[in-house]
């Protein structure tokens, strides 16, 4: 059998897009235990049954294994610094994190768009994790939008689509695509831009560039929405995306990341999202970008590592 390489197979299973969850415990002394996790799914309605999968990396292995009771929370949008705090910090978790109790004192993370109080079903033993079988006791939901995980990254499907809204603009809609620490740039007469197409009609708005994209010779993979602001001629937005190659032909040019801020481009938007992508390419940390040319607001989406 081919032996797999663990860091690549992280990296297809993360294909999958998912929710972020916190899961919720109390240890036998009563001190209050989270962690954040996608692997969760729901099993059955009847019993009402479902999954979450503890690694045997946490620090609270021992706890989640073996406790009687849990919750899990399905975090909403707005809430990655909820996801961020279970997943890194080291502190008390609790106290940077509003939140309730059920009525067996397991934390409940307040905001969340759904909550799950469980009794352990079952505990199954699987490789570098185990199974959790939680037998749902109470929940409760709402409407807001939930937030997403998928490639390493957040995203926000509220956000998204609110920004991607018909507007009765023509909508201008590009990409900054990344080739091996490279960026894929055109050059106008105005100076540098992502490579970008103008429509009339968004309901084919990704199709569209991508096919504007292919027909560049470039096969890209779009990801999340980057920056969306209007100015006095158009509705702008630009994805993230990715090339496994160089195009194999046309006029766009690969310029190094560390060497875009030397660079003139085509409108002062372009020139501060340019500015902001070199700054967050050095983390990873990226954001969403929703207002005017002028001003606007910066949103969250974190990538993980």
């Amino acid at each position: 059998m081919t032996e797999l390489d663990p860091r690549d197979l992280r990296r297809a299973f993360g294909k999958f897009m998912t929710g972020v969850t916190v899961v919720t415990t109390r240890s036998a002394s009563g001190t209050a235990l989270g962690f954040t996790a996608n692997s969760f799914t729901s099993v059955s309605l009847d019993p009402a049954l479902l999954i979450v999968c503890p690694g045997k990396n946490l620090s609270s292995y021992g706890e989640f294994s073996t406790c009687a009771h849990f919750t899990v929370n399905v975090l909403a949008e707005g809430q990655e610094d909820v996801s961020n705090t279970f997943a890194g910090f080291k502190g008390d978790r609790f106290a940077k994190t509003d939140h309730d109790l059920d009525a067996r004192e397991i934390p409940l993370i307040n905001g969340a768009v759904a909550t799950f109080s469980c009794r352990t079903h079952r505990v199954i033993e699987a490789g570098d994790h185990c199974v959790l079988i939680g037998q749902v006791e109470t929940y409760s939901h709402n409407d807001r939008p939930a937030l997403g995980y998928a490639n390493g990254q957040y995203f926000s499907l509220g956000l998204e689509r609110g920004a991607l809204e018909p507007t009765g603009r023509r909508i201008v809609c590009g990409s900054i695509i990344e080739h091996e620490g490279r960026v894929l740039l055109e050059k106008t007469d105005a100076g540098f831009r992502p490579p970008q197409v103008t429509l009339s009609d968004r309901r084919q708005l990704r199709d569209s560039l991508r096919q504007d994209l292919h027909d560049r010779g470039i096969d890209a993979r779009l990801g999340v929405v980057y920056s969306v602001y209007d100015d006095a001629t158009a509705h702008h937005v630009y994805i993230l995306g990715n090339a496994p190659e160089l195009p194999k032909h046309g006029k766009l040019e690969a310029v190094a990341i560390e060497d875009l801020a030397a660079l003139t481009y085509s409108t002062t938007p372009i020139t501060t999202m340019i500015s902001r992508f070199a700054l967050e390419s050095r983390t990873r940390d990226f954001s969403l970008y929703l207002g005017s040319a002028q001003q606007g607001d910066v949103h969250s989406f974190s990538e993980r590592t």
